[in-house]
This record gives structure tokens, sequence and C-alpha cells, in this order.
């Protein structure tokens, strides 16, 4: 049995596309909850930062040459809507992941490496192509070192260099075609934070402390409050208008647990209204490594990891996923936000002074995400300097 490696780099018409971006969405969402809190099991006590919006790319490429329970899992287990629905919001959302400016940059690109020796079906290199703008290239999987280092170097160039080493040569042996998808975004603040840093407490819990940089802002923002949860959200907009970093804070310092058992109600519609918010965040750098092979088992993703699966949309000869591998990193400071994630798939506004203020301010554990148009392209948690 061939394998493939799937590799992630993670650094919006008519109202039929209307609706297909708008089921691609929802099951973002869930996914993003569903795979948040798989990753959260091994990661207790820490910090860290994932791009599902990269898995789900990279996974639907997958999907596209599913047959049978194969591809039934993929609705199940990543909460994808049916192929054609996919195949749709891709084809409209990728195009606009292709900006670049001096105050934001948001890329995506899709790669497919085929062994020099094997070949993939016409009709799923040309869905690859046409669907998801995937490039192509033959490399020889025999000589690991090089190949890794090859690929790496791509890796390297679309996400500004944040994403390093995504491949290592011993993962390249019995390999026939590893699928990459790289995410890159670098924003500014459309409302920036005052220039310099001031040294704070963040409280790690109610009995510990550290001390971080913490920025500093007041303006109008989206601020919502939510009692059910338990907690404020503020909605910190980039330059471009389509892209935003919303910041959940627990009302309680030791509220953020209770928070994630109940992810998937965060991205439900919250009651914002446009108010003048004092904002106390705290810089951070977050860089995360992750094995997705045994997360997405739990999550029912079982079959295309064993010798059963039907990867018959792909080659002809039998082929199953070996890893699903994924490098993300982010950068929030007080001029913006600069985030990376690779996916790797192993094939084996002005506002007068109001008279009253709201507070925000983010001294203990929280949760993140950056959205693009409404889907999850990056999540994660701070819970410590």
């Amino acid at each position: 049995m061939k394998t493939v490696l799937v590799l992630l780099i993670a650094l919006v018409a008519t109202a039929s596309c209307n609706l297909a971006l708008d089921k691609f969405a929802e099951g973002n969402h869930k996914f993003t909850a569903r795979l948040y809190n798989e990753i959260l099991k091994a990661n207790i006590g820490k910090n860290f930062v994932f791009s599902p919006f990269s898995v789900e790319v990279i996974l639907a490429l997958t999907r596209a040459g599913a047959k049978g329970k194969t591809a039934s899992e993929f609705s199940t287990g990543v909460d994808l809507p049916s192929e054609e629905v996919t195949e749709e919001a891709l084809k409209l959302f990728l195009p606009l992941l292709k900006s670049s400016n001096e105050n934001l940059r948001l890329t995506t690109a899709n790669k497919l490496y085929i062994n020099s020796n094997f070949s993939i079906l016409d009709s799923y290199k040309k869905l690859a192509v046409s669907t998801y703008d995937a490039a192509t290239e033959n490399v020889d999987f025999t000589k690991t070192t090089e190949t890794a280092n090859r690929i790496n170097q791509w890796v390297e160039e679309r996400t500004n260099n944040k994403i390093q080493n995504l491949v290592k040569p011993e993962s390249l042996d019995d390999v026939q075609l590893v699928l990459i998808n790289a995410l890159h975004f670098k924003g500014k603040w459309s409302n920036p934070f005052v220039p310099s840093v001031t040294k704070s407490d963040f409280y790690v819990s109610a009995t510990e402390r550290t001390t971080v940089d913490m920025m500093f802002t007041e303006d109008t923002f989206k601020y919502a409050e939510s009692a059910d949860l338990d907690a404020k959200f503020i909605e910190l907009p980039y330059e471009g208008g389509n892209v935003s970093m919303t910041v959940v804070l627990p009302n309680k310092v030791d509220g953020l647990a209770a928070l994630e058992r109940n992810l998937q109600a965060v991205f439900q519609p919250q009651n914002y209204q446009e108010l003048y918010v004092s904002v106390k965040l705290p810089t951070f750098l977050t860089e995360t490594e992750l094995n997705l092979t045994p997360l997405l088992k739990n999550l029912g993703l079982t079959t295309i990891f064993s010798e059963s699966a039907d990867l018959s949309g792909i080659a002809s000869e039998p082929l199953m996923v070996s890893e699903v591998l994924q490098k993300a990193f982010i950068n929030v400071t007080t001029t913006g936000t600069e985030a990376a994630a690779t996916t790797a798939l192993r094939l084996s506004g002005y506002s007068l002074y109001p008279l009253e203020r709201k507070e925000f301010s983010a001294d203990h554990p929280f949760f993140y995400y950056i959205h693009v148009n409404g889907l999850v392209a990056f999540g994660g948690r701070v819970v410590k300097n």
C-alpha cells in the first residue's frame, strides 16, 4: 500500500454561491471547535495556534479523490459539506486569499509533489489545478534529503520564512504523493495600539501571575457581552476590511476552561454593538507543531489512514494517508499580526468620545481567532507569557 503525505502551512455572487459559502462556513466553525478541543487535550496549560482552514483545504483536496466510506467520513469527521458545495465555496473563496499591499498580505498556495515513477489520474490533476489552483511538481522521493529541502524551501518562500523544516527526510520513505497547503497572513491594525508597551501583570490563575508586555488602545470597536458564556467579545479589525481578530475573554480569571467546553457557541452570532472601548491586550508569539493524524482519527476520519482507504479517484494504485502534519505561527504586536500555517498530508471609522466606555483588559487566559469573510483561518489560546 503506497502512502500520501499531507502538509499544511498556516501563518468571499449569486444566491447559490452565497449558500455554498454559508454551508462551508458553518462546517468551518464546527470543525474549528472540535479540532481545538482535540489539540487542547495534548496542550493543557500551554499556548497554541492552529489553522483549521488550512486543514480543511488540504483534506477537501484529498476527499476529491476518495470514494465510498472513505469519502463519507470527510463529512462526519471534518464537517465538510458535500463535495459539490465545497468546491463551489472554495472556487469563490480561495481567490480572495490573494491580496498583498503594504498594510495587508493574505496568501494561500496549494501544491502536489508527485513521485517521478508514480502517476496520478489526469482528472484529479485537472481538478486540483482548476478548483484548488494547485501547482504540481515531479520529484524523486528516493532522494529524501534533496526532496525534503525542495519542499521546505517552497514552504518557507510562501510563509515569509516563518514556517521552516516542515518535512523531515525520514518522513518521505515509501511516499508517492505529498499534498501541501500554505496559508500566510500579515496585517496592520485598523485601529492602532499605542506604539509603546507597558509591563503588566497577567494572571495565569487565581493564585499565579506573570509579567507581560501589554498593549493599549482606545477607540470604537465591535463589542459584545454574553451572559450565557460569561465572557466578553471584541473584534479588532485589520486594514483591508475583511479580516479581523476576535478576542473572547472570560469574565473570570479561571473561566477559559468553561468557555472551551462550549466553544461552538462562541461562533454563534453575538449581540455586537459599536462602542468606545479601552483595550489592553498582551503581545504574544506562538509557534505550534502538530501531528494531526491521531486527532483526526478521534474526530472520525479513520479509513484514509488504513489499507481499506479508497483513494481511487487520485490514482489507480492503492493509496493511504500516512500522516497529516501542521506547523503554525502567530506574532501579535502593537503594529499588527503575522500568522502562518502549513499543513502537509503524506499520501502513505471616527467616533465622538462617549460618556461611557467599556473596559476590555485581557490580563488572564483568553481564546482568539482570525477570520476572513466569516471563515476561521487561525485560532488559538493565550494562557501564559
